[in-house]
């Protein structure tokens, strides 16, 4: 550690600074006071006559009243995807398929700022990451799968690919749109129909793009959105029209899923939960995988599947790194969603606050050592500060269970060999990051870490070509890239 580490470690975090407020304007978005079904091309009421309400976090603010789809209106939404199976969509020619997720992708980049507001106001998440990060990546999904839809032949040569029929499929809360997008746009672009739940606590984004949908001028049926809970979700998976189902979300209910459709010759992919591992070797260059530590766990609340929630640093240099990271972490804003200066924002939901809560609890009764910044939170909506453990024991709460909020534990090693060791002691393998200067090492980290997604001197970095799932507990099936296309298809 030199005399200039020491200095900045030990130096005060910046204070006095203020920012002016820099909130995103409401008025780009327009919000119904209710929402029904989408099917069929048409709204609907939905057959079971329930409602429920979904808020923005940050304000508890109700925000629409959306439908509770029952086992009617799964049924309905599933006939309507068949028929347009059967009669518009799979016999279409590849490159007129093609020319409507182009339609889509230029549409989502034309309305981005629309839906960045009401991902932000809906789910919590910063207004930066909805505009720079979630809108762009949807985008380039549906761009990126067009280009594929009619060079099938190409993509897997003397396999002779076709759709597989009607996909359902269950998004979750943390990334609404993006999820969407990876689902379906390799669903439509293998040419299969899509019957799409959005999560409960975020479906406003989904039920946007059911306008989306109508601009491009996509035939009726090819893409249905029901909304609800997890009844809505299971009518939907035992639904025995629905050929695939795709799924992301807890390992629990995948379980659950695979469960339930043992037996049924339906086709499943599962993107679970993780515990990434991020890990951190004595040569790397400090000031850089700070960023890269706070981008893994701290981006999107940490409502991240592949987020870095564990720190592995070299036990030499464990001292000045978490140093650097708690000043790093005085300067982190947590606030407005909507405001343009907010590093972290909202919490999605009372009981995802409350499951944070109770764990990170845990970790202080365990032992471990809790570090938050000096952080003034919002008095209305779910908030937590941006929190680090140190001392953390290998075997703690904390360290085993995925918590998927704001919450870093940090654990050290002494070799490279220890480090895999640790970093494989997990039930989950979604993802992992390697932070070193040598390119050797980084290659041989990659071929041992037992994860589907292995970042190096960076962390979470997606491209739609490139493939993204897990091992073990974190489930089975890739999405993006070539990868992404085979699960919609069946091959004579």
């Amino acid at each position: 550690m030199t005399e200039l580490d020491r200095r900045q470690a030990s130096a005060p975090a910046p204070s006095g600074w203020t920012y002016a407020p820099a909130p995103e304007s409401r008025e780009v978005v327009s919000i119904e006071e209710r929402y029904g079904l989408y099917v069929g091309g048409e709204w609907l009421e939905p057959r079971s006559q329930e409602w429920y309400e979904t808020i923005s976090p940050a304000s508890e603010e109700p925000l629409a009243q959306i439908a509770q789809a029952g086992a009617e209106d799964v049924a309905l939404a599933v006939d309507a995807a068949r028929g347009a199976y059967e009669n518009a969509w799979s016999g279409m020619p590849s490159a007129r398929r093609a020319k409507y997720l182009f339609r889509i992708a230029r549409i989502l980049q034309e309305r981005s700022r629309e839906f960045a507001v009401l991902e932000s106001l809906n789910g919590g998440k910063p207004i930066r990451e909805s505009r720079d990060i979630d809108l762009p990546l949807a985008a380039a999904h549906f761009f990126y799968y067009a280009g594929w839809a009619d060079k099938l032949e190409y993509a897997f040569p003397n396999r002779r690919p076709g759709p597989i029929g009607v996909a359902g499929q269950i998004i979750p809360w943390n990334f609404p749109l993006l999820m969407l997008a990876w689902k379906v746009a390799p669903a439509l672009a293998a040419g299969n129909t899509v019957v799409l739940k959005p999560a409960e606590t975020t479906p406003l984004t989904a039920l946007l793009f059911c306008d989306v949908l109508r601009q491009a001028g996509l035939p009726p049926g090819v893409v249905n959105i029901v909304t609800g809970d997890g009844r809505t979700g299971a009518e939907l998976v035992k639904h025995p029209g629905v050929d695939k189902i795709a799924f992301t979300g807890s390992t629990e209910v995948g379980k659950a899923i695979q469960r339930e459709i043992a037996g049924t010759g339906k086709r499943l992919t599962l993107e679970l939960g993780g515990k990434a591992a991020n890990v951190v070797f004595d040569d790397a260059a400090l000031d850089g995988a700070i960023e890269g530590i706070i981008n893994a766990i701290y981006f999107n609340q940490g409502h991240v599947c592949c987020a870095g929630s564990r720190l592995l640093v070299q036990e030499s240099i464990v001292e000045p790194l978490v140093s650097k990271l708690k000043r790093r972490l005085a300067t982190l804003r947590v606030g407005d969603p909507l405001d343009k200066n907010t590093d972290v924002g909202a919490i999605n939901s009372r009981g995802q606050l409350d499951q944070i809560t109770e764990l990170v609890e845990s970790g202080v009764a365990e032992g471990a050592e809790l570090y938050q910044p000096p952080c003034r939170l919002p008095e209305r909506g779910y908030w937590f500060a941006p929190t680090v453990f140190t001392n953390v024991a290998q075997s703690s709460r904390i360290a085993t269970e995925e918590i998927f909020g704001p919450v870093l534990s940090v654990l050290t090693f002494r070799t490279p060999e220890e480090a895999v060791e640790k970093a494989n002691n997990t039930a989950y393998g979604l993802s992992a990051g390697v932070w070193t200067e040598k390119g050797s090492r980084i290659l041989w980290m990659a071929q041992r870490l037992r994860a589907g997604v292995v970042w190096a001197n960076t962390f979470n970095r997606f491209d739609p070509a490139s493939p993204f799932g897990g091992y073990k507990e974190s489930g089975f099936g890739r999405e993006g890239g070539l990868h992404g296309l085979e699960p919609y298809l069946e091959f004579e």
